[in-house]
């Protein structure tokens, strides 16, 4: 049976939840699944890649998630002449102590917005490869932790536009989820012109949770019930992206774990203490697509990473959806 504290736990977490999507939402106008999704990124201590073409508000959001909260945030412009020290940190000689101090770089903080990530060169993008992975920064030697949370939201445009370069596979592996902002409906738009014209809401923006109460719903989202059933269902989701004949490159082990973890956070986030089937479903494409290589024939015929994981999902026999229930006692 459920206990009264974990419905407790999922109502503050809702709460909570539901205070800061208010804020976001104040600010980007006309995308609440968007926004939904970002916030179950957090909430299931992922990273988040942005990526559609410029002026669409990529930036924009995560900025407005970072105030969102009251925690540490650094942005790292990314250009062609950025160095891996830059976002890492540097040891610089003390003549006075006559040794080396450590200075830590842009990485150090909860929330990292990395600006159009894909304008740096391959190897400034790898900077960040231990941090996302491990929340840690290892320099001359020594490790430093990263506080927590650790979050990087970072944005890119279309690897087609100029001047981009594509990211690594390791680095896009270890974003839990990409999304594409796309453009706003003409009424949405029309908002933003309204209220966006004489000044930026994101000024008056006031914080709707700190630090100390996203560490606890992390927490929270992690005690989130996954059925046997459906532990099955995400692997055989994963499994079949590295069967597909028109995929060269499938979705890793670490996808599995995050489609999980990302299905745990949007359960959380709809008031349940057992994951649905249907999260799987609704998450597979944002957790998986970029992290896929199709074959060089399916790109000549123009099919998408995005297309052959909707297929699997069709595909995929699913699992008894209310078997959850029944083990927990709802």
């Amino acid at each position: 049976m459920t206990t009264y504290g974990e419905r407790n736990d999922l109502t503050d977490l809702s709460a909570t939840a539901d205070q800061v999507r208010r804020a976001v939402e104040s600010v980007i106008e006309g995308k609440p699944e968007v926004v939904r999704l970002s916030l179950t990124v957090l909430l299931a201590g992922g990273h988040l890649l942005l990526e559609d073409v410029p002026g669409v508000g990529k930036t924009m959001l995560a900025k407005t998630l970072a105030k969102a909260i009251d925690c540490t945030v650094q942005r790292i412009q990314f250009t062609p002449d950025l160095l891996p020290s830059d976002i890492t940190g540097v040891s610089v000689f003390d003549q006075k102590r006559s040794e080396f101090e450590f200075k830590p770089g842009a990485v150090f903080a909860n929330i990292v917005i990395g600006d159009e990530i894909n304008r740096a060169s391959p190897k400034t993008q790898s900077a960040l490869l231990e941090a996302m992975e491990e929340h840690q920064v290892t320099a001359d030697g020594r490790t430093y932790e990263l506080p927590n949370p650790f979050m990087v939201i970072a944005t890119q445009n279309p690897v087609e536009m100029e001047g981009t370069y594509p990211l690594p596979e390791a680095q896009r592996d270890r974003f839990m989820a990409r999304v594409s902002v796309g453009y706003p409906s003409p009424e949405a738009e029309l908002r933003m012109l309204e209220s966006h014209g004489g000044f930026s809401p994101l000024d008056s923006m006031r914080p709707a949770a700190d630090t100390q109460e996203i560490v606890k719903l992390i927490e929270a989202v992690r005690e989130v019930h996954v059925s046997d059933a459906v532990r099955r269902y995400a692997v055989d989701l994963v499994t079949a992206t590295r069967t597909h004949p028109e995929l060269r490159l499938g979705a890793s082990p670490r996808a599995s774990l995050q489609l999980l973890r990302a299905a745990r956070a949007a359960a959380a986030l709809a008031g349940r203490g057992f994951v649905l089937p249907d999260d799987l479903q609704q998450l597979a494409v944002p957790v998986l697509a970029h992290r896929l290589l199709p074959t060089a024939q399916a790109q000549l015929n123009r099919h998408t990473t995005e297309h052959f994981v909707a297929d699997i999902v069709r595909r995929t026999s699913v699992p008894d959806p209310y078997a959850a229930q029944r083990l927990r006692g709802y």
